[in-house]
């Protein structure tokens, strides 16, 4: 069995470069992806602490984690498809249009 210390720093780290991946990348596919590897840091960390606790309510959230992380892909993508089209560039610097 992995210790949960290990968990904890695994996903901490995990959450960490995908934090700097959001900041520091303009490319809007990039950042994208950096948002869904930041949700499944989120849920190795639920499902690290649940399985130490012995619960199941980690699997739980991290179910409900990954229907909304499926949604989000749906939408999102559809965007930057949309923003790609109009724009024909997917740097997030040139988008301004929900700008006055």
């Amino acid at each position: 069995m992995i210790p949960l210390g290990a968990v904890l720093i695994v996903s901490a780290v995990l959450f960490a470069m995908r934090i700097v991946g959001v900041l520091i990348r303009r490319n809007a596919l990039v950042i994208f992806m950096s948002i869904e590897l930041m949700l499944n840091a989120a849920n190795l960390l639920f499902v690290g602490v649940a399985r130490s606790r012995g619960s199941m309510d980690g699997q739980l959230f991290a179910f409900f984690v990954m229907t909304v992380a499926a949604a989000e892909a749906a939408l999102g993508l559809a965007i930057i498809i949309a923003l790609f089209r109009r724009r024909r560039t997917t740097d997030v610097d040139q988008v301004t249009l929900l700008k006055w």
